[in-house]
């Protein structure tokens, strides 16, 4: 049996879960703007930066960012909002992993490391923020 790991999984997400990040952006979003065609570009600015993320480029991560950041702080937000868009984010995919994988450990265990690898990945960011 071939392994699946957290790489595999990442390369997955990449796949499937702009819709679900999307849709817990403007969630989170949608809690701090009142003008729905905002939370969209918001939520599609984050996602974008998700989508790097994911991927793994960090340099074009921390430079998306800081962007995002700046875009935010125009309209009265801050790190806060980007900080609850991603707890969002990885709780619902923690969730779908859990629900949707359960019954495959193999691929249930590279999942839950892409999630830790992820979390691992955003730690500087909240820190630099």
């Amino acid at each position: 049996m071939q392994s699946f790991g957290a790489a595999d999984a990442l390369a997955g997400m990449l796949e499937w879960s702009e819709p679900v990040i999307f849709d817990r952006l403007c969630e989170a979003y949608a809690a701090r703007v009142a003008d729905e065609a905002l939370v969209w570009t918001l939520a599609r600015r984050h996602r974008r930066v998700w989508r790097v993320l994911i991927s793994g480029d960090m340099g074009k991560f921390a430079a998306q960012r800081r962007e995002l950041l700046v875009a935010l702080e125009r309209f009265g937000l801050d790190v806060d909002a980007v900080a609850d868009g991603d707890a969002r984010i990885l709780a619902e995919l923690n969730d779908i992993v859990a629900a949707r994988f359960q019954r495959c450990g193999r691929l249930a265990r590279g999942y839950r490391l892409a999630l830790i690898e992820l979390a691992g990945r955003l730690a500087p960011a909240v820190r630099a923020a």
